[in-house]
């Protein structure tokens, strides 16, 4: 009987010591591998289709895909302004102290950076070329700047902006939206500036 009772013991303790030693435990894949997976190529590079393009996201929502898709162009306009012409204000501070000696030292460090995005172009021509929806229903839209459009475009305002008003105006306008963005930084940042 004892030894019925040893064997069982002995039994239970190896099954759960082969147990506890399952090996490596796996480790779950990064969701987005399964995510972009099947995603056409321009998804992840606009790039590749040559010329000026950019692609904007939207999540499908309650709205619909009218909604969706809209919101996703805008977004994709809204880089395509952003690489044809962006302001960029920046500031980053750094501070690093150390105080004590040997095992009794510590160190403290602080880092802030701001940074601010102005982008104001026209995008006559812009139109999305292609679409793609994700596993996770995520609408790619991939948004193209047609070249002659862009080559017309720039013709016309070199012809138009010699000395005239509305060039005038432009500028007056791009300087008063640069000294307002500086006017938020300093507000936000004046402090640290002066302390230099």
């Amino acid at each position: 009987m004892k030894k019925a009772l040893y064997s069982l013991i002995f039994i239970a303790l190896t099954s759960l010591l082969l147990a506890g030693c399952g090996g490596p435990e796996k480790i779950a894949e990064p969701v987005m591998a399964d995510e972009f997976a099947n995603a056409p190529k321009w998804v992840l590079d606009p790039s590749m289709e040559g010329g000026l393009s950019a692609v904007g996201s939207a999540k499908l929502g309650k709205a619909g895909l009218q909604f969706t898709r809209t919101e996703a162009l805008a977004n994709g306009r809204d880089e395509l302004a952003r690489i044809m012409s962006v302001k960029v204000k920046n500031l980053v501070k750094n501070f690093t102290q150390t105080t004590g000696i040997g095992d009794a030292e510590t160190v403290d460090k602080v880092a802030s950076q701001v940074s601010k995005q102005v982008a104001n172009q026209t995008l006559n021509g812009s139109k999305q070329k292609d679409l793609w929806i994700s596993p996770s229903k995520e609408l790619f839209v991939l948004v193209v700047l047609d070249p002659a459009a862009v080559a017309k475009a720039v013709q016309e305002n070199v012809q138009t902006s010699l000395r005239n008003e509305q060039a005038l105006w432009q500028q007056f306008q791009a300087k008063k939206a640069h000294d307002e963005l500086d006017s938020e930084i300093e507000k936000e940042f004046g402090e640290f500036q002066s302390g230099q």
